[in-house]
């Protein structure tokens, strides 16, 4: 085969990912690793590379690139992909690979004071994804990927597809909830009726089902729940589709809401979610459930929000607070005025 007819390498990774069913980002993520590490060595081609080109890129990456841990390892995902699924070759273990420290970040966690008065700074729609974030516990793109179809008023659940690792998992609607989101409904209703009528171009759908299912698109139950303004391209087929707003959209409207809320915090999205998984384990909720309800695969995951829930730090009183008679042990007890108190 000449290289004139020969498939480009990043259009084979495409069509495996695809035939995967990955989802459009982590196809983005791949394929811009995939890039960067043919320019590092200079383009040459990765089966002239092996284990020790990607020894040296995933070190480089850790040491020159001061990447975070888990940056590394999305690098080290989308490259054994292109090694294992690709080109059909199987990689020893990377023993040699300089690997980026994991620090332990404690989240920053909002007050329920503070959670309610970003929500009421925050407008529109945004304010009803702001809601199912710290409501429902959900990440921005799973709130964002939702469908009509998704939401069960009668049980009070969410059902969230192919969340993070592709997996599904149901989490509680708040009853608060209920009555925005329905009212919320029957202007998405108009709009997708007149949509409908105008014979525009359906949502977004994933592949299997748009390959089984091509008439879904233009349904009620698949519309988005959050549907964006403006048409784009499907980056499968190049096809006409409606996608969801943007999720750098929520961000800028909730960091603007912060500070008319007046909070020195960093406020993003994910925010909300910590704040869903703390504040129910502060209320006593098993820490199982919210695992479960996170949708992490590993209870240790969950276990980061043990350290900041607020019986774990005030469980233990600061010696600046213990009482004024206590004295030394075995010493006389004090008297007189504390030299703390303002």
């Amino acid at each position: 085969m000449s290289d004139m007819s020969r498939p480009l390498l990043s259009d084979v990774v495409r069509r495996q990912l695809r035939a995967r069913h990955y989802s459009p980002r982590t196809e983005s993520a791949y394929l811009g690793w995939i890039r960067r590490y043919v320019r590092f060595h200079g383009r040459r081609h990765p089966r002239e590379l092996g284990a020790a080109g990607l020894s040296e890129f995933l070190s480089w990456l850790a040491t020159d690139g001061k990447v975070a841990a888990s940056t590394q390892n999305q690098a080290l995902q989308a490259l054994v992909f292109l090694y294992r699924e690709v080109l059909g070759i199987e990689l020893p273990q990377l023993d040699s690979v300089v690997r980026a420290r994991r620090p332990r970040r404690v989240p920053v966690v909002l007050s329920r004071d503070e959670v309610l008065r970003v929500y009421a700074q925050v407008g529109g729609a945004a304010q009803l994804v702001v809601g199912l974030l710290y409501g429902c516990g959900l990440r921005l793109s799973e709130a964002l990927d939702l469908r009509v179809k998704d939401l069960d008023f009668e049980r009070r659940q969410v059902l969230v597809r192919g969340g993070k690792g592709d997996k599904d998992r149901v989490t509680m609607l708040p009853e608060r909830m209920v009555g925005p989101l329905r009212r919320h409904l029957e202007g998405v209703r108009g709009w997708f009726e007149a949509e409908g009528a105008g014979a525009a171009p359906g949502v977004a759908l994933p592949i299997g089902v748009r390959l089984a299912h091509p008439q879904a698109g233009a349904s009620w139950g698949w519309q988005f729940l959050f549907p964006a303004r403006s048409i784009c391209r499907d980056p499968h087929d190049g096809a006409w589709v409606r996608w969801h707003v943007h999720p750098r959209s929520i961000q800028r409207q909730v960091q603007a809401a912060a500070l008319r809320a007046g909070l020195a915090k960093p406020v993003g999205p994910h925010t909300f979610r910590h704040c869903f998984a703390t504040h129910l384990l502060e209320a006593g909720c098993d820490i199982r459930t919210v695992q479960q309800l996170l949708g992490h695969a590993d209870v240790s995951t969950t276990m980061i929000y043990t350290h900041v829930r607020t019986g774990g730090g005030r469980a233990t009183r600061s010696p600046m607070d213990a009482p004024e008679d206590s004295g030394d042990a075995g010493g006389p007890r004090r008297s007189g005025r504390d030299p703390f108190a303002s």
